[in-house]
């Protein structure tokens, strides 16, 4: 049985959606944050020494970070779903958005944040670097997903599903205005209306507002 650890508030709400867009029977195990440091629980980092969420586990399998877990999923289990073969002609772009989401929205988002904690000058050129570095990737994938529905074009795949925590629950600790993003916000309405990322979300984090504006 292909079990799901899952903490709340974070980048596992990715596998659990998509474990529901596939419609796959999997064990979902949810972990609290720790009340002090906001950080994973010791029964999270026990099972993996990264400590950090997701992990996955199947048989004596474990395995962790996001992007390996959805691979892993869906090459067990996809049966060709949510991903795209390298002939069809929208497979660079699959690749491409798949993982964009951790290798450069979430790390610009990142450093933002944290630029903004350290309450460093806006007149600061690391700070105003950091700024237009995040606008950049933004205006990139605003200006695409204007242009098509999901982000390998026509079809939904699972590098919408990579995508969507940046977009979304990231923002309760990287605030973030969307508003300049006209298409970005429609794309989220598109995710809203999936039954799968809707059971995904009632399951994953029952009760938490979902930052979809």
């Amino acid at each position: 049985m292909l079990t799901v650890h899952h903490l709340g508030k974070s980048q596992s709400e990715r596998i659990v959606w998509l474990c529901e867009e596939l419609g796959l029977d999997y064990d979902l195990k949810h972990h609290v944050r720790d009340a002090r440091t906001m950080l994973s629980p010791p029964e999270l980092r026990a099972l993996h020494p990264i400590g950090s969420a997701p992990v996955i586990t199947e048989g004596a399998m474990v395995l962790a970070e996001s992007g390996a877990c959805m691979e892993y999923i869906i090459a067990r289990h996809g049966g060709g779903r949510l991903s795209l073969p390298p002939g069809h002609p929208g497979y660079p772009d699959f690749l491409y958005w798949l993982h964009e989401a951790n290798g450069s929205l979430q790390p610009a988002m990142g450093r933002r944040m944290l630029i903004g904690r350290l309450q460093v000058p806006s007149e600061n050129p690391v700070r105003q670097a950091a700024e237009e570095r995040l606008d950049r990737a933004l205006r990139f994938l605003d200006a695409r997903v204007a242009a098509v529905p999901w982000l390998a074009g026509e079809e939904f795949t699972a590098a919408d599903v990579m995508m969507g925590f940046p977009l979304t629950t990231m923002r309760y600790f990287a605030p973030l205005d969307l508003s300049p993003y006209p298409g970005i916000l429609a794309y989220l309405q598109r995710i809203a209306a999936r039954e799968g990322y809707q059971r995904a979300m009632a399951k994953g984090d029952p009760g938490m507002p979902l930052l979809l504006t």
